[in-house]
């Protein structure tokens, strides 16, 4: 059975992983490990979890203007999520992905996708994220 839902492409692009679906959001600069993709907040509910090749899904990033720097260190390293799924868009964020696609990076989508719409998208499940900003969250038969 697959489950799909539509988001807005604010970066298009494809990509394939399991959702890591966070309740809170976190900054790219002081949360994220650029040299692991490890999530290092303490306090955080997923501390020293990977993102990398994961789906991630949050309803926003806490802004610092280095999080584009991070992210682009996480694609050079090719320890970047699969994709960003965000209720709320953060620019910086997508400077990073865009930045990362000049100097010949893999492009991860950058996908708008409202707070209510995510609950559709489970945590641990296998998602295909297609152009146009399309999720398909294929689920095992058993």
């Amino acid at each position: 059975m697959t489950t799909c839902v539509a988001g807005r492409a604010v970066i298009d692009g494809s990509g394939t992983g399991r959702v890591m679906r966070l309740a809170e959001p976190i900054s790219f600069w002081g949360d994220v490990d650029p040299f692991s993709g490890r999530l290092t907040n303490p306090r955080g509910s997923r501390h020293g979890q990977s993102i990398a090749g994961r789906v991630l899904v949050l309803p926003e990033l806490r802004g610092s203007s280095s999080g584009s720097a991070v992210m682009l260190e996480l694609l050079s390293r090719g320890i970047a999520p699969a994709a960003l799924v965000l209720g709320r868009i953060d620019a910086i964020i997508g400077l990073g992905i865009l930045v990362g696609r000049e100097m010949g990076y893999p492009v991860i989508p950058l996908i708008q996708l409202d707070t209510a719409q995510q609950a559709a998208l489970a945590d641990g499940a296998m998602a295909r994220i297609e152009p146009g900003g399309r999720i398909a969250l294929v689920e095992s038969d058993g």
